[in-house]
């Protein structure tokens, strides 16, 4: 007897031949051209590819939230036997929130930091007319347990600013399931977060879309994310479906050569570690280094003692990196502040090339500053927009006394070194891309000629494949400066990758120490050994 197939499950969402135009003189046409899917009902799709490709344009199609200079120029998108595109703006916004949710990229801005989450909550129920205000504020208990935040009472008075990224994205979740929409897209929802928060939110996102039967459209660019949750996946380039199928055929046999490239430039953790010349110099030991934050306090609140920095201990060679890794609140950024003297420490020390920098004075340390640089997160918050790229690269070597010609001169020689050719010199921040201004931020570290860089999260902003460029141009500049690393990161694929040892820390104490090969590969503390197992798609090993 012949089994019965399962019918496959209907299209509850269906795009067809969508085409988004650009405004003219960009440097193509359209922002998505000619793009058809099906979002099935029941199923999680995972639309990936780098920045610009298109993937927020079409999910924020979905949502009818283009910006004013983005027109959709033809195709159609049809929710369960709806077109969207020719519905009304009444109708749109009667579907929006309860057929179709969106949970966005960045939760702080995009929730109101004057109004507190419970209220937030309650007003996408209150703007559809849903509920009585008593049964509005059952419902918002109700969504803020079902997101797993502490003390539901407590919470639902709390003010955006006074929670985790990972709460304020829980939030996020809650407001897009307050009307237990069909439809649930998420922007990216996972991309600022760290290993462990991002393995809760991913599980949190598929375990509401198995118990909710939810269609979910999943915006990333991280193929670990999609190895974790994607049934279905569609890769686009720079506007264009370049591939679609089943999570498992584009994960182990991708067809088209962009998808190809983007599943090669995914960090792997490596097997052997980094070899290095033996007897180099100390250029920086930092011996049981404090630093405690003390917060409230008053007439009616207790005083709150956190231990950013506690009794922190370690060594960095010439030419050797020091990756720094842990959640979100354990010191990383902390010790990354103490170390460039950008606060104060309460106790321990600080050998910088044999001297003790902790204790000096401001006035005292200024001439040892350009020896120790700074490489930050964003690229785009930490460039002067109203300078041009070559006041920016001069700008601090001109006040420590260096001829402009000079300074001018070494800033074409790091733009080319970088990968930027000459006329960078004169443009604008606004004129770059992310990784072409995360370039720029590693030429202006090199300006001074430093013997340290302390790099704060300096690829987590970036896609998979510009990330495997920066990393790549890090190890040269590195190899070929011999200079000191301190990379501070929560993605430990990145750390495995550019590491010559790695300290785990953990509310301020590091709880191991040791070379990438031990720490990834045979954990001994059973910190490290969460980080380890909350890796997106831990299980994927992508093909060599």
């Amino acid at each position: 007897m012949t089994e019965t197939a399962a019918p496959e499950a209907p299209a509850l969402l269906s795009v067809r031949n969508l085409t988004v135009s650009l405004p003219p003189n960009m440097d193509r046409p359209y922002a998505a051209e000619d793009i058809s899917f099906d979002l099935k009902a029941g199923e999680i799709l995972c639309i990936i590819g780098e920045s610009g490709s298109g993937k927020s344009v079409t999910a924020n199609a979905v949502m009818g939230l283009l910006s004013p200079a983005l027109k959709v120029s033809g195709g159609s998108i049809r929710f369960d036997g709806t077109d969207l595109l020719a519905a009304d703006r009444e109708k749109l916004r009667s579907l929006r929130g309860r057929a179709v949710s969106m949970i966005f990229q960045d939760p702080l801005s995009a929730l109101n930091p004057l109004m507190t989450v419970g209220d937030q909550i309650a007003e996408v129920m209150t703007a559809h007319g849903i509920g009585t205000p008593e049964e509005r504020e059952k419902r918002v208990l109700e969504l803020i347990t079902e997101v797993g935040l502490p003390d539901p009472l407590l919470m639902r008075h709390q003010y955006p600013f006074r929670l985790s990224g990972g709460q304020r994205q829980r939030v996020m979740i809650a407001m897009a399931l307050a009307l237990e929409p069909q439809v649930l897209i998420a922007d990216e929802p996972t991309t600022a977060l760290d290993v462990t928060t991002q393995a809760q939110i991913l599980e949190l996102v598929a375990k509401i879309q198995r118990k909710k039967q939810m269609s979910v459209m999943f915006i990333t660019h991280d193929f670990g994310v999609v190895a974790e949750i994607a049934d279905r996946v569609i890769v686009m380039e720079k506007g264009r479906l370049v591939e679609q199928g089943p999570a498992e055929k584009v994960l182990r046999a991708p067809e088209h050569p962009y998808t190809r490239r983007l599943i090669a430039a995914v960090p792997r953790m490596r097997a052997a570690d980094r070899e290095n010349e033996s007897d180099t110099p100390v250029v920086l030991e930092v011996r049981n280094l404090c630093k405690t934050y003390r917060l409230g306090g008053g007439f009616f609140s207790k005083e709150r003692v956190v231990n950013a920095v506690n009794d922190v201990s370690f060594t960095i060679a010439r030419g050797r990196t020091l990756g720094v890794v842990g959640e979100s609140g354990s010191g990383k950024s902390s010790l990354g502040r103490l170390l460039l003297k950008l606060m104060p420490s309460d106790s321990g020390e600080i050998l910088f090339n044999g001297r003790d920098i902790a204790p000096l004075p401001e006035d005292e340390f200024r001439s040892m500053r350009p020896y120790v640089q700074m490489i930050f997160q964003d690229p785009f918050a930490s460039l002067n927009p109203r300078q041009t790229i070559g006041r920016i690269l001069t700008v601090g070597p001109v006040a420590h006394a260096t001829p402009i010609h000079e300074a001018r001169a070494r800033a074409m020689r790091l733009l080319e070194r970088v990968g930027l050719d000459a006329g960078a010199y004169n443009r604008y921040p606004h004129e770059f891309s992310g990784g072409q201004r995360q370039r720029i931020g590693i030429a202006r570290a090199l300006m001074f000629d430093p013997m340290l860089i302390v790099a704060d999260e300096a690829v987590s902003a970036l896609d998979v494949s510009i990330q495997a460029q920066i990393l790549q141009l890090l190890s040269e500049i590195q190899t070929e400066m011999k200079l000191a690393m301190v990379f501070i990161t929560h993605d430990l694929r990145v750390a495995s990758q550019i590491c010559d040892d790695v300290a785990v820390m953990y509310r301020g104490n590091i709880v191991e120490y040791g070379p990438p090969s031990q720490i990834f590969r045979a954990p001994e503390s059973d910190y490290t050994r969460q980080l380890v197992a909350a890796i997106p798609g831990s299980e994927w090993e992508p093909a060599a």
